[in-house]
């Protein structure tokens, strides 16, 4: 039986595996505005700390730049998954702990203390790589320093952001200005910053005192927060302190006037297109990252939602 050169292409593609024939990369850099997305977005999703599982909701929804939450890339290196909320950050209403429960958290905090000054970087090279092929590049990664923290400790968290790619780590913002002046010349000597994120506290002066103290020390400004803490549009701020930013987060909150409630993109006052074409405009070149809080749609998920707000961005910068 003779086989045309076209059925021999045919069957030549049927043979190549489906991961090449998807090899389409995601592109979220939008006319020189890097959008990601924070990995908490897919929180509700199956398997959100596991590395794999949460690359592919990422480039399911479009997006080729992230700010990684610490689980998935520790657990991919090795570490035991943390017992209970997965997909770490966010939540509140917790009862407090019992004795029991507290010294639990105690060894625990000891066991991946013991862990993380003893593991190799290479799976952390590994997950560069495979998120690197795959399109996503990591700017930013949460795996939060705290004050009773060593040196050690922090040497691990930089060293690891830093081989994930990633530029600044992302941390709450804290009162505590001899943490923050510590933490913050720690990174300075690392050439990386560190980038504090506020909720309904931030306001315009929010992080001068932190910024005073280190070139290290910068900020990761939530704009739908700020909205509804202050009642006031982030524009000013991001104006005044760009050369200041790391990164952004970007969510559509109404004012703290209106009820503060998260909604999906173009219902709340957060104005989310405003601050897409001032980045634009001047050339700003922090990422501003989409961190999905409203509430999912019944017969959606966090991926759809996500790549909905994707495409807000695309449009804005049209």
């Amino acid at each position: 039986m003779e086989i045309t050169r076209r059925e021999l292409g045919r069957l030549a593609v049927a043979a190549v595996p489906v991961a090449r024939l998807m090899a389409a990369k995601p592109n979220s850099n939008f006319d020189g505005v890097q959008v990601g997305v924070i990995t908490y977005s897919y929180r509700s999703m199956p398997g959100a700390n596991d590395a794999k599982e949460l690359l592919k909701y990422i480039v399911d929804s479009g997006i080729s730049a992230i700010e990684l939450l610490g689980p998935a890339a520790e657990i991919y290196a090795g570490a035991a998954a943390p017992a209970g909320r997965g997909g770490g950050g966010g939540g509140g209403g917790r009862q407090p702990m019992t004795p029991e429960q507290q010294a639990a958290q105690r060894a625990r905090a000891e066991e991946i203390k013991k862990w993380r000054l003893s593991v190799s970087m290479d799976k952390y090279k590994e997950l560069r790589n495979l998120y690197n092929q795959a399109g996503v590049t990591i700017y930013a990664f949460k795996l939060e320093p705290n004050p009773s923290m060593s040196d050690e400790e922090y040497e691990y968290i930089f060293h690891v952001a830093d081989t994930l790619g990633a530029n600044h780590v992302t941390l709450e913002l804290s009162n505590n200005l001899e943490f923050t002046k510590r933490l913050g010349e720690f990174a300075a000597r690392r050439h990386m910053r560190v980038a504090y994120h506020a909720h309904t506290q931030a306001t315009m002066t929010a992080w001068d005192a932190v910024l005073e103290q280190s070139m290290g020390n910068a900020i990761n400004l939530d704009c739908g927060h700020y909205v509804a803490g202050t009642s006031e549009s982030p524009i000013p701020l991001i104006q005044k302190r760009h050369d200041r930013i790391a990164s952004m987060h970007l969510k559509d909150r109404q004012k703290g006037t209106s009820g503060g409630a998260n909604l999906p993109w173009g219902q709340g006052e957060t104005p989310i297109r405003e601050i897409l074409q001032l980045m634009r405009k001047e050339k700003y070149t922090f990422p501003a990252s989409i961190e999905l809080e409203y509430q999912i749609p019944e017969g959606s998920d966090a991926v759809a939602e996500t790549a909905k707000c994707v495409q807000f961005c695309k449009n804005a910068l049209a």
